[in-house]
This record gives C-alpha cells, sequence and structure tokens, in this order.
C-alpha cells in the first residue's frame, strides 16, 4: 500500500514540475492557461464557445484545447468561434497531465496568444489532482447537479480560484436552491467568487474572459486556503493522499 502512495506521490510530483517550467515558459511569452473543471453536462463547452467568440470580435487573442476521452465533437463546437482550437484524446485516461498538455501546445499555439483556455477532461475527481501550469483555474457547476456539489468534491471546488454556475435560465424551473450551493462553496473555499451564467441567455457571458484578461494583465487571483494546506504539506496542490 505504501508503495502505491509512493508512487502516486512521486507521479503527482513529477507533474507539479512539469506544469510550474510550463508555467514560466509561457508567461515569459506573455500567455496564461485557464484550467476548466466541472462534470459531464455541465454546459462548459456552450459558455466556453460563447466567451471564445466574444474575445474574436474583441481582437483579444485566445486559443483552446478541449480534452476528451473519445471523440472530436466539443473541438467542432469551439471551433465555430473562429479562433484557434485543438482537440485532446485521452484514450480512456480520466484527466490532463502537464506534459501531455506540453506535447500539443508546443508547434501549434499561436506566438500572440494571451489567454489559452483548456477545457480539461469532464470529471471533477481526478483532474482536481493535476496542476496543468494554469494561471486561474475554474470550477463549474450547473443548477442541475445539485447544491451539494462543492461537498462531494471538495478538491475539485476547494483549488478553485473562480466558480461558475451555468444554465442560470432553468435555475428556479430546477428548484436550483442558490443560498445553499453558495454555503456549501464557503465551507470548502471561502472567499472565492461565483459568478452566474446561462449561455442560453446571455447572462454573465464575458465574466470568464473579463476575469482571465486581468489575471493576464498582472491582477492577483484568489488563494484558496486548500492551496495554502496544501503548500505547507510540501505540495502545489491538495492530493487524494
Amino acid at each position: 500500500m505504501c508503495r502505491v502512495e509512493d508512487l502516486q506521490r512521486a507521479v503527482l510530483a513529477k507533474n507539479d514540475r512539469g506544469a510550474e517550467a510550463l508555467r514560466t515558459e509561457l508567461a515569459a511569452r506573455g500567455t496564461v492557461i485557464v484550467n476548466l473543471l466541472s462534470s459531464p453536462g455541465s454546459g462548459k463547452t456552450a459558455l466556453l464557445e460563447a466567451e471564445l467568440t466574444l474575445a474574436r470580435r474583441r481582437g483579444v487573442p485566445v486559443a483552446a484545447i478541449t480534452a476528451d476521452l473519445a471523440t472530436e465533437n466539443d473541438a467542432t463546437r469551439l471551433a465555430r468561434s473562429g479562433v484557434p482550437v485543438k482537440q485532446v484524446l485521452t484514450d480512456g485516461l480520466c484527466h490532463l497531465e502537464a506534459d501531455m498538455l506540453r506535447s500539443h501546445v508546443e508547434g501549434w499555439l499561436p506566438d500572440d496568444t494571451r489567454l489559452l483556455f483548456v477545457e480539461n477532461v469532464g470529471n471533477l475527481v481526478c483532474p482536481a489532482s493535476y496542476d496543468l501550469g494554469e494561471s486561474l483555474r475554474v470550477a463549474l457547476a450547473s443548477v442541475t447537479e445539485g447544491e451539494d456539489k462543492p461537498l462531494k468534491y471538495p478538491s475539485a471546488f476547494g483549488l478553485a480560484q473562480l466558480v461558475i454556475v451555468t444554465k442560470t435560465d432553468i435555475a428556479e424551473a430546477v428548484e436550483f436552491d442558490e443560498a445553499a450551493f453558495l454555503g456549501n462553496v464557503r465551507q470548502v473555499n471561502p472567499g472565492v467568487e461565483v459568478i452566474r451564467t446561462s449561455a442560453r441567455t446571455g447572462e454573465g457571458t464575458g465574466g470568464l474572459l473579463e476575469r482571465a484578461m486581468a489575471v493576464q494583465a498582472g491582477a492577483a487571483v484568489h488563494r484558496p486556503v486548500m492551496a495554502r494546506q496544501a503548500v505547507a504539506h510540501g505540495h502545489s496542490h491538495s492530493h487524494s493522499h
């Protein structure tokens, strides 16, 4: 059992080193990574398509990498925005890793890119443990998923620097208790900003882009309590061990 834990610790430590190197290299050319985590069906792709389209209209150089177990459907949808988009197929792997991301960025990412949005594989467990070199980590949850999502997936929401609620246009229909959701977010991540969005009505569209642009310009980001505890524990991120 100890050998398994040691192996997991070594894998995550190697990933952390790769992530830090990638973050530093991209920062030197003025690019920041925005890592998006959510469950499948959260509306992440629809929101990202709207944000990419808005960025193109405003003349903000952005690109997107989307990861999926087996299909290229998300890349096809995101490409409608008109910005550079690349699909990563993980062949069953439930998350992206820093070195994997680097291999897809090198030789593909346009030099003038200021924001690289990474749509992680759709689940809230494995991706939460892997730093991708991002400067802004975002956890998304739709109103259909239940108010206790942050409590069920404390690492995903506890390490987020921004939380986004999606599909707010149907919040009333599904009896979404926003106060309860916000209370649960505060339990695992005090002080993190939460924004409401609906890709259908346009509510909150542009909020993600504005926060990402602020980070690229050097604005301070929220530092979750869980991340500070992980650093004290000797890791840049909290893991399951």
